[in-house]
């Protein structure tokens, strides 16, 4: 006789995303402006809107809208109109946060290695709560969620390598300390999507 308990599955609601999207956010945009204000990095899509804002004067937010465009239509194709939605006002938001944050908070000083874990460990939580409300940041994370729905793949350890390998070719831009700063920041939001977004840990 199994002992495994089956509960009923409710789904969230409306007001429920809703809320959740703006908290999880605010938490990522938040994480954004501290890797900013120190000149570090992170992986994937944010990555490039990073290298790209660096290198151009493009304003993270701008850059970072733009890249995850071509993403929404592998969105709606694999992962359907919810999530496709979801994630374009996720997408959006952290694009306008991320540059409005500045207007109400100023950091005068940031040690590089502080700012760069605690800012990435703000962003994995922020992750956390848009995965389990069935949104996502665009760009790799809809092609690490569709990978571990289809075939199990768990989406932290391909984030993973996907980041390392952006962070790494951000060399010419960044100097060597703030570079290992970025690796170690990228590790850790990494390793917190690993242990918190796992297929069928997390049902709702």
């Amino acid at each position: 006789m199994s002992n495994a308990i089956t509960a009923e599955i409710i789904p969230h609601s409306l007001q429920e995303d809703a809320l959740a999207i703006l908290i999880g956010t605010l938490a990522v945009s938040f994480g954004v402006i501290l890797l900013r204000q120190t000149g570090a990095l992170t992986g994937g899509t944010a990555g490039i809107a990073f290298l790209i804002h660096y290198l151009s004067g493009i304003s993270f937010g701008t850059a970072f809208f733009l890249i995850n465009l071509p993403f929404y239509y592998l969105a709606v194709r694999r992962m359907g109109w919810g999530f496709t939605i979801r994630t374009f006002c996720a997408v959006a938001l952290v694009s306008i946060f991320s540059d409005l944050h500045p207007q109400f908070i100023h950091i005068d000083r940031l040690q590089p290695f502080y700012a760069t874990i605690f800012g990435n460990t703000i962003m994995g939580m922020g992750f956390i709560v848009l995965f389990r409300h069935k949104a996502s940041l665009g760009g790799i994370n809809i092609l690490a969620l569709y990978l571990q729905d289809k075939y199990g793949l768990r989406a932290g350890k391909l984030l993973m390598a996907v980041d390392v390998s952006v962070v790494l070719a951000s060399l010419f831009v960044v100097s060597m300390p703030i570079l290992i700063a970025s690796i170690l920041g990228a590790l850790v939001l990494n390793l917190i999507i690993a242990m918190n977004h796992r297929p069928n840990r997390y049902l709702a």
